[in-house]
Parts: structure tokens; C-alpha cells; sequence
């Protein structure tokens, strides 16, 4: 049964953004019912979204064309989250104090589900004491804020102020409506490549994405852990509410993950390191010679096996196996080789998986036995290996 979305508009010119989300979350199953204020229709008509909805949009609280019911009264008590965006410094003040004066602020004040107001507005009206305290007001009722960012306002201005973008929001309300297993657990998660420097110009390293551990953190921080994502240098944002750490070398990433490892319930090296660093690095950018050119190297920590002879029993280990021949005999290798507890193994040489891309088919190799799961997107397999590594958390401590 689809989750049900109450989505309030409010009077700015971000209203256009609220379309974005609408067509977002229904595209991907969400029933969604929007609530516009009469100024918000000055902005974007209520045709465009009842079209990207497929629901009558509400504005008037006495709209004589509705079914005779409560409208909303009934709204209310089916949705599953509020989400107002934009939400105005007026809209803001009317929550905090309780004013129901059309459709949207009657409804909010109706309903006892998750709230998310999404704040949009120039920026002396976002910063004036009045709309800080109304902010701080909400928070404390427990409703939840995403914050408005910085950059070219409408009225010309350059400053915080501005909506969110459609993704971020859709990000944070898949948050707020994933159920949470993994509530009251730590889980660490690397991702991305490392570089290691031959001189201040050049370095060595791969062609990680960073994409499949992203994916990883965000949906533990989704089932609700406490999640810390230790990150090489990609072309990905950063998670919100994720701890993030940046790392470059492999030297580096295997300091913050041993630092980390100790406190973490679950841990998930998903990062492609180096195996091989360069034996000395130039102070100065090495010039180009008439002959060819001759470096050392030397191993790196091998960090999945450094935390395999750290770990306590009642810890959970996974790594990542990428190979290009003899994926499973590698992979079980690995899995006994370095302590593991599980071992995600996934072949370059496979259509849909590897570095870049959006999807991956891998092979779950445990004590067990061998799982292959079907090509997925990157955040399925995500999911999978989490649930995955959470039955193997509960095992080991007899849940």
C-alpha cells in the first residue's frame, strides 16, 4: 500500500519546485494529495498539479465541487507526512501559532502525523528574530526542518534563503517514511577511490565512483543507524546526516577506519584503496626525461584484514570483491583470508556492474553459502546487503 503525502504550497516563486517534487514522488509510487494557499496559485496553477498527481488539489476550506465530507479532517488523519514546501516566513508564523485560516493551515493543524516544512524566502525575512523564534518553536514540537540553502534569490539578493532542491527533499522524506531496524546501531561505510602521490601534480589510483558506498550509507541512514561514511575524493554531495570523513590516501583511509571501527555494530569497506603506494613521493613535479622512467612501489595496509584481526565477536564485517576472472574462488579467498564475515563480490567484465555505473549484479559470499542477486540499481543492492549484515548482526547476538 503507497505512503500517503499531504504536500502544502505556500506564496513564492520556489512553488515551481514543488511541481518538481510532486511529479518525483509520484513517479516513484507516493500518493500525493497538495494543499495550495491562495497565493501560491498566483505562482503555479492548481491544473499543474492535479495533472502530476492525479488528485483534485485543495485551496478553499469551502469548496462546494468536493464529496460531502470533512475535507480536511479526512486528509489528515490518511496521510502518513505533512511536507509544506515552499513554506513562507507567513505560513511559518501561522503553524507556530496555531492559525488555521484556509485549507493548508487547517489541515496541518489537524493532523498528528511526521511534519517536514521546507523554508524559502528572502533572506532578512528568513534571519529577522521573528522567524527564527517561529523555526525554533516547530523544532521543538518535534516537527523537522529542512534548511533552506544559500545562493540568487528572486528579489535579486544573494543569501540564504532559497528552497532545497526537489531531490534533497525527496531524499529526506524517503528518510523520514523508511521503516528503521536499525535504530540504535553505528555502521561505518567507505567508499570511493584513494590517490596515492607520485609528486605534487601526479598521483596513482582507479576508477571508483564512490557511487555503490554512497548508496550504502544513505540507505543505513535511512533503516535508521548512526552512520559514518569515510569518503576518497569523488564527484558525489555529501549525505545529509551522515558523518562524513575525507580522505586521500590509502595511509589516511586506513586511520579513520581503524579510529572509527571499535565503536561501530556494523562495518562495510565498500571503498576501492590502492594495494600499492609509491616508495617515495617527489617534493617537486619529476620532469620529462628522453628515456623511460622507472618508480617503486610499495604495499599499502591491507585494511580489511587489519579490521578482521581487530574485530569482536559480536561486530559484523563486510567487504567488497571486484575482479575480472575467477570472481567466486577470489572472492571466497577474501572472505576466509581476511576474517570477514561476508564479502560482496561483483565482476568487472559484467554489463550493469562495476565502476560508474547506476546498477550492479554482486554475489553475497558468507560462512553459508553463495547468494548472486539479480542486476539492481546501486540503492536496491544497497538495501539488500544491509539486511543482509543485520541478520548476521542479530545471529551473533542471539536476537
Amino acid at each position: 500500500m503507497s505512503k500517503v503525502i499531504a504536500l502544502g504550497v505556500s506564496g513564492g516563486i520556489a512553488a515551481y519546485k514543488a511541481a518538481a517534487l510532486t511529479s518525483m514522488l509520484h513517479k516513484n509510487g507516493y500518493e500525493v494529495h497538495v494543499l495550495m494557499t491562495r497565493n501560491a496559485t498566483e505562482f503555479v496553477s492548481p491544473l499543474t498539479f492535479e495533472t502530476l498527481s492525479n488528485n483534485r488539489v485543495s485551496v478553499d476550506t469551502f469548496d462546494r465541487n468536493f464529496e460531502y465530507n470533512v475535507q480536511h479532517i479526512a486528509l489528515a488523519k490518511k496521510a502518513d507526512l505533512f511536507v509544506v514546501a515552499p513554506a513562507t516566513a507567513n505560513v511559518i508564523a501561522k503553524f507556530a501559532c496555531g492559525i488555521a485560516d484556509d485549507m493548508l493551515t487547517t489541515t496541518f493543524l489537524a493532523c498528528r502525523c511526521q511534519k517536514l516544512i521546507c523554508p524559502a524566502m528572502n533572506t532578512g525575512m528568513l534571519e529577522n528574530p521573528a522567524t527564527q523564534q517561529n523555526i525554533e518553536t516547530l523544532r521543538r514540537r518535534g516537527m523537522k526542518f529542512l534548511d533552506a540553502e544559500n545562493g540568487l534569490l528572486a528579489c535579486g539578493d544573494t543569501g540564504k534563503g532559497r528552497l532545497a532542491e526537489p531531490e534533497e527533499i525527496f531524499d529526506y522524506i524517503e528518510e523520514l517514511l523508511s521503516p528503521k531496524p536499525m535504530a540504535g546501531l553505528k555502521v561505518l561505510v567507505t567508499a570511493g577511490p584513494t590517490q596515492e602521490s607520485m609528486d605534487p601534480v601526479r598521483f596513482l589510483s582507479n576508477h571508483s565512483s564512490g557511487k555503490m558506498g554512497y548508496a550504502l550509507a544513505k540507505q543505513a541512514r535511512n533503516l535508521g543507524a548512526e552512520v559514518t561514511l569515510v569518503s576518497g575524493k569523488v564527484a558525489l554531495a555529501p549525505l545529509r546526516g551522515v558523518q562524513m570523513v575525507s580522505i586521500t590516501s590509502a595511509a589516511e583511509m586506513a586511520k579513520a577506519v581503524k579510529d572509527a571501527f571499535p565503536a561501530q555494530d556494523i562495518t562495510i569497506k565498500a571503498a576501492a584503496v590502492a594495494d600499492y603506494t609509491f616508495a617515495e613521493t617527489s617534493p617537486e613535479k619529476i620532469k620529462k626525461g628522453e628515456g623511460e622512467l622507472t618508480l617503486s612501489l610499495k604495499r599499502t595496509e591491507d585494511i580489511l584484514r587489519s579490521l578482521g584481526q581487530m574485530a569482536r565477536p559480536d561486530q559484523v564485517l563486510c567487504g567488497f570483491a571486484m575482479e575480472t576472472q575467477n570472481l567466486l574462488e577470489n572472492a571466497r579467498k577474501k572472505l576466509e583470508g581476511k576474517h570477514a564475515d561476508m564479502i560482496v563480490a561483483n565482476s568487472l567484465r559484467e554489463a550493469g556492474a562495476g565502476f560508474g555505473t547506476d546498477t550492479n549484479r554482486v554475489t553475497l559470499i558468507t560462512q553459508q553459502g553463495t547468494e548472486p542477486l539479480e542486476l539492481m540499481e546501486k540503492e536496491e543492492v544497497a538495501r539488500e546487503i544491509l539486511r543482509r549484515c543485520l541478520a548476521i548482526l542479530e545471529k551473533k547476538r542471539g536476537k
